[in-house]
């Protein structure tokens, strides 16, 4: 499970470090693709998987399901950690998330998430995602 943030710069060739506790789950092999908000998705193989056979069951005749379907799958890309517990993330992803030298990786349970650090700043600075609020309607769901 993941969990924890991390800070880590990006290099001009989209190489990011992951810390030593992300490598660990993550494991050799893994799927990144657009995340919402702004963000990168980081699946492992196995709930990439998970997740691949979930949106294999929504309905082709639903317009927005077809809408999210080729959005998560055309965003997505393999990727493997080097030697130095580098990724590298893809041109298209780093444009996608706005990704400049601070980014911020977050674990959210079964996947971590790759963000620009103002993005990320910003979103946590907003006040409409007021955490207590969000905690009560979470609950009222019986979360």
């Amino acid at each position: 499970m993941f969990f924890g943030e991390a800070r880590h710069n990006i290099d001009s060739k989209g190489r990011l470090i992951l810390p030593a506790k992300f490598r660990e789950d993550l494991g050799s092999g893994f799927v990144m693709t657009k995340g919402l908000d702004n963000c990168i998705f980081v699946f492992p193989e196995e709930e990439w998987k998970a997740m691949e056979a979930k949106l294999k069951e929504l309905p082709m005749t639903n317009r927005e399901a077809r809408a999210f379907v080729r959005y998560f799958f055309s965003g997505a890309a393999e990727g493997e950690i080097d030697k130095q517990g580098r990724i590298r993330v893809p041109q298209n992803l780093v444009e996608y998330a706005h990704l400049e030298k601070p980014t911020v990786i977050i674990g959210v349970g079964t996947r971590l998430e790759i963000w620009s650090q103002e993005i990320w700043d910003n979103y946590n600075e907003d006040d409409s995602l007021g955490y207590d609020q969000i905690a009560e309607r979470m609950f009222e769901l019986g979360i």
